[in-house]
């Protein structure tokens, strides 16, 4: 039975409001302000010193409010990193924990014309908000998170390793032919119940006092459209990659999802040499996972390894759920990573 963490964090969470121009007029109709938390370390206020930044971005269902949350037999992110200085694996950071939940149930942290242009909303919003407040040493930026925050981790890192200095990607989506489309037909099914329509089955959801185990993988792939391949003309946004009567794949469709696929993004010469600027890069997975994501991750390693990209690697065993634990692992990575001369 894993340990309780009894102890209180030791530093303070302060939460702001940010008002965003990258989210507005997203086609969901989600709010352009957002709050942001942020965990000071203990001795923020009596020093005058600079201290590495790490931003955790959250899982799908997930927020980085959430993130703050008190765990039973586990412990919060703070808690978590006053743990880890504590027993002398790592020092200080300013974490960030951005609330980026949207009505379709999460994020991807990339740029949709639905979604809201997330990805621009950290690099050129969020980050440079932060350290503008806070004292926040130059240069020095971690980037982390599970599921869909694992995989807006690496795309950041595919794309921007200028600006971040580490990167951690746990149990990220990678290779879409095996994580997202066997979920389609279930999809359709789901759609089926409501005669094929998007709009009747998100207002079916709406009207119910929780969400149907059947139909959540659904919204999770309504929540993939919108963000891969959103339509401005379609209510939402949101078309799928597939005929809603058949189920058969629209190849053309597929193809502009394929184009935020990490296995087939890391091919691109600019991707590898964003990767190469990272001064870390850390990744894993669980050897059970039960949407497919350790044959994706796997085969997004071995293209590192013939890329000759540095990296770290390790696999566990265990599924995609409750994974917290392998922070454990990456944290300290990350702070070794960034903060190396």
């Amino acid at each position: 039975m894993p340990v309780h963490n009894f102890e209180l964090p030791r530093g303070r969470v302060e939460t702001f409001v940010l008002s965003s121009h990258a989210l507005r007029d997203n086609l969901l109709g989600d709010p352009s302000d957002r709050a942001v938390a942020v965990y000071l370390p203990d001795g923020y206020d009596e020093s005058d010193q600079d201290y590495p930044l790490m931003v955790d971005l959250a899982g799908f269902t997930g927020s980085g409010l959430k993130r703050l949350a008190w765990q039973s037999f586990g412990e919060s992110v703070p808690q978590r990193l006053d743990r880890l200085h504590r027993e002398g694996r790592m020092g200080p950071v300013v974490a960030v924990f951005p609330d980026c939940f949207t009505s379709l149930g999460g994020n991807q942290y990339i740029n949709s014309a639905a979604m809201g242009r997330f990805e621009d909303y950290v690099l050129e919003e969020l980050v440079p908000e932060v350290e503008h407040r806070y004292r926040i040493r130059p240069g020095c930026r971690a980037v982390q998170g599970k599921s869909s925050g694992g995989y807006g981790a690496i795309i950041h890192g595919l794309k921007h390793g200028e600006f971040w200095s580490a990167v951690a990607c746990h149990s990220g989506d990678m290779n879409f032919d095996m994580v997202y489309r066997p979920d389609f037909p279930a999809t359709v099914n789901a759609l089926a119940r409501h005669d094929h329509s998007i709009e009747r089955f998100l207002a079916a959801l709406a009207s119910k006092k929780k969400i149907p185990s059947g139909d959540f993988g659904a919204l999770m792939i309504l929540a993939m459209a919108a963000t891969y391949d959103p339509d401005p003309e379609l209510p939402m946004g949101i078309r799928l990659p597939v005929d809603l009567h058949t189920c058969a794949l629209d190849p053309e469709a597929w193809s502009r999802w394929l184009v935020h696929d990490p296995v087939h993004i890391i091919h691109k010469t600019e991707a590898q040499e964003s990767l190469r600027k990272l001064k870390g890069l850390y990744l894993d997975v669980g050897v059970r996972d039960q949407y497919n994501i350790h044959y994706g991750t796997r085969l997004f390693v071995e293209q590192l390894k013939s890329y000759g990209i540095d990296h770290r690697y390790e696999e566990f065993d265990d599924n995609h759920s409750s994974i917290d634990y392998r922070l454990d692992a990456s944290l300290p990575f990350l702070f070794q990573a960034m903060t190396e001369s």
